[in-house]
């Protein structure tokens, strides 16, 4: 239907409005986009914070994971000397896989080094650099599964490369990184995606570049990162944000390995609940080098290679004590990953 037609004052006629909000949580959210064409009461409803905790309280949203993903080469005559990337969405429990249309101002490929977090159902890019001019860029894009389309957002409010990033209950947490004289930083910010407004928060103690970000409950962690004169010694701290206290506390000791902590920093559950933080780089040989690992559930979704210049693998694993299984991925969708994220949809 067209968005002018006469306007439902029911969410399906002839049904009770409890009964008629339960078929719609039930719609799978690949029809959402369809169905949110159907009058503007229902577009409303399926795009609405409020519809999307009802799904999550539910059990009817679906978990996948994001991959920022070098795209296959195209049958050119001229060599290409950069890889391309794209967001390829990847199903453990299906093994299916499926590709997110290009961000409208970078149509031949992503910002390189660029973040992916999500939160509240939408998938945010954050970040990176030019593909064609390889200078950092502050850009922000907002996809929405539920229209199946992106939206620019407000952009950082300065520039920074290779900082943390994590989101919470419709937040954007970055910290850290380095400004475009390569100095360090130790400033944070946080993107509230509704108001599409930045907040600066407290500065943490010291200056990580090259860090990770990672959410643990309500706790926004920047794992390790080096300072301006300390380039390369990678501190075994972190930091950690609290959202409810607004205010950043150091551990000491979290990350035991002298070694880049991005894209391969897992959460680990010990035998009293608490958590530590993982090195999968360090625990599983096959995932060595260029270690990315996205947590789906119950499902670990890892990728890398066992030494330098070996094939890049992927691989899931079953529980905190299962094994890797290696995926066999077709041809589209076995490019090098960058960086992910889960998506609760």
């Amino acid at each position: 239907m067209d968005d002018d037609q006469e306007e439902f004052t029911e969410l399906i006629p002839g049904l009770p409005e409890e009964l008629a909000l339960e078929c719609l949580t039930r719609i799978h959210y690949s029809a959402h986009c369809l169905s949110s064409r159907v009058c503007k009461r229902w577009r409303n409803l399926l795009l609405s914070k409020d519809f999307y905790y009802h799904r999550k309280q539910s059990g009817f949203t679906h978990k996948a994971a994001c991959l920022v993903q070098a795209l296959p080469a195209q049958s050119e005559s001229k060599p290409i000397s950069q890889p391309r990337y794209g967001i390829s969405l990847f199903d453990p429990a299906t093994m299916s896989w499926d590709r997110l249309p290009p961000v409208p101002k970078y149509p031949n490929g992503l910002p390189l080094f660029c973040q992916v977090v999500s939160t509240e159902g939408k998938l945010v890019v954050i970040g990176g650099w030019d593909p064609s001019s390889w200078e950092p860029v502050r850009d922000v894009f907002v996809y929405e599964f539920t229209t199946q389309k992106w939206t620019q957002c407000a952009d950082m409010p300065s520039t920074r490369s290779f900082f943390a990033v994590g989101a919470i209950e419709g937040k954007v947490l970055v910290a850290g990184g380095h400004d475009e004289s390569k100095n360090a930083l130790n400033s944070a910010w946080v993107l509230d995606i509704k108001k599409k407004e930045w907040c600066e928060l407290g500065r943490m103690r010291e200056e990580r570049d090259e860090c990770e970000g990672v959410v643990v409950g309500s706790e926004f962690w920047v794992v390790s990162g080096y300072g301006t004169e300390t380039q390369g010694v990678f501190k075994s701290s972190a930091e950690v944000y609290g959202m409810g206290s607004g205010e950043w506390r150091v551990v000491e000791e979290a990350w035991r390995v002298s070694r880049c902590p991005r894209s391969c920093v897992g959460v680990e559950k010990g035998k009293k609940g608490n958590s530590g933080l993982i090195c999968w780089g360090e625990v599983e040989s096959a995932v060595q080098v260029g270690g990315c690992v996205v947590e789906v559930e119950e499902r670990t979704v890892v990728m890398g290679s066992e030494y330098q210049g070996a094939p890049h693998g992927f691989y899931v694993k079953e529980g905190q004590n299962g094994k890797l299984v290696k995926v066999n991925v077709d041809d589209e969708y076995c490019g090098i990953v960058q960086s992910g994220c889960c998506v609760e949809i």
